[in-house]
């Protein structure tokens, strides 16, 4: 049996969702994320693209990180997101807002602590990071 079909958002209707800075993208977002808000759609964020809204939010639009990571864990709260991995996404963008690490070191650290595997970096920082985690 096939399961049902998710989505998988890209980097752009999130960016649009978020920004509101095309009104006719962002109406057809927002119309998309409100059935994921309420879960009658299905959708999962891939950490790849989790890692591209930060850069474009934060870099493109100057949006303070926090906010910006904030924004993001609104999304994955919502009732539809469907990511087995959600908690380990939430705990790496809440680590991202503290840390001066980037997002895909912040993701590395919460996906090591959650499973119990050894983060292997030669970046120092990470390491301490990691270790306090």
């Amino acid at each position: 049996m096939r399961k049902p079909a998710r989505s998988l958002p890209d980097t752009n209707i999130i960016v649009r969702y978020l920004v509101k800075d095309d009104i006719p993208l962002y109406t057809k977002a927002k119309g998309f994320f409100d059935k994921v808000k309420n879960g009658s759609e299905k959708a999962v964020i891939l950490e790849s693209v989790i890692a591209e809204c930060i850069y474009v939010l934060t870099k493109i639009y100057q949006v303070p990180k926090d906010k910006a990571s904030q924004s993001l864990i609104d999304i994955l709260h919502y009732k539809g997101i469907a990511n087995d991995d959600r908690e380990e996404l939430i705990k790496a963008l809440n680590l991202f807002s503290k840390q001066g690490i980037d997002i895909v070191d912040c993701i590395l650290c919460a996906k090591s602590v959650d499973s119990g595997d050894v983060l292997f970096s030669f970046d120092d920082e990470l390491n301490k990071v990691v270790r306090h985690l």
